[in-house]
């Protein structure tokens, strides 16, 4: 086989667009608070709240959400502002609660130009409006530098969404999948549950890395298959530990 040919059989490394509607959020004991905070607004406890948990648990998703039933309730014409707490500067929240006044914040971390994050946070508290902040950790575990600002964010409500349970991963493995337009029997899907990590973060991987082998290989996904993947994530893992 020549080079050619090799580059030819190799998969293609695609982006998808996940479905991130409130009908594809799929809601378990371990989200079901966070859903129903982001879905009593604008009732909310507070005019700033902050959803919580491990990579891949659905944070975005209810970013989504939340902006999706503020679209609907103010006809605003489209999504509302959303940012990466690492790129607020100094400049930033006037000309973003100028676009509207509620406001997406996402991956809080003390890395947060915290001047910054002060100001938008006063400028959305005083002037009325409302502000979704996703971490990883909860706001009063993050340690900010600004006294100021550690001391207003740990009032803010803070909901955490916590690892998967079987029903969840079930659902969550199954959408995964139906994202990539891939079918899976009862024995495949059975099996990956059996066998696999359980996490958000790891079901993407292994659901990524299954897509992956099944089209270099131009297979069916298949219990055998998601082995294959499984070994090859465990090798990169055990990889990533040892790599100095």
């Amino acid at each position: 086989m020549n080079k050619y040919q090799e580059i030819k059989q190799l998969p293609l490394a695609l982006e998808l667009d996940p479905f991130l509607g409130k009908e594809d959020f799929m809601v378990s004991a371990c989200n079901a608070e966070a859903y129903k905070m982001v879905e009593s607004w604008p009732e909310w406890p507070f005019f700033a709240i902050c959803l919580y948990g491990p990579e891949g648990c659905g944070k975005t998703h209810l970013a989504h959400i939340f902006a999706d039933n503020v679209s609907v309730a103010t006809h605003f014409p489209y999504k509302i502002p959303s940012i990466k707490a690492k790129d607020i500067r100094f400049e930033t929240p006037p000309a973003l609660f100028e676009k509207h006044n509620c406001l997406i914040v996402e991956n809080l971390s003390a890395e947060t130009d915290n001047e910054a994050l002060f100001h938008l946070y006063n400028l959305y508290r005083n002037e009325g409006g409302f502000i979704l902040f996703t971490s990883e950790q909860a706001p009063a575990r993050i340690n900010f530098a600004l006294p100021d600002l550690r001391s207003r964010m740990n009032i803010v409500p803070a909901i955490e969404i916590k690892e998967p349970d079987d029903s969840l991963l079930s659902a969550l493995i199954v959408k995964l999948f139906t994202d990539r337009q891939i079918t899976t029997s009862e024995e495949t899907l059975s099996y990956i549950l059996q066998n696999m990590q359980r996490s958000y973060a790891y079901a993407r991987k292994l659901v990524a890395e299954i897509d992956s082998i099944s089209l270099a290989r131009k297979r069916a996904v298949s219990v055998p298959l998601v082995k294959e993947a499984i070994a090859t994530l465990n090798d990169t893992h055990q990889g990533e530990l040892f790599n100095f």
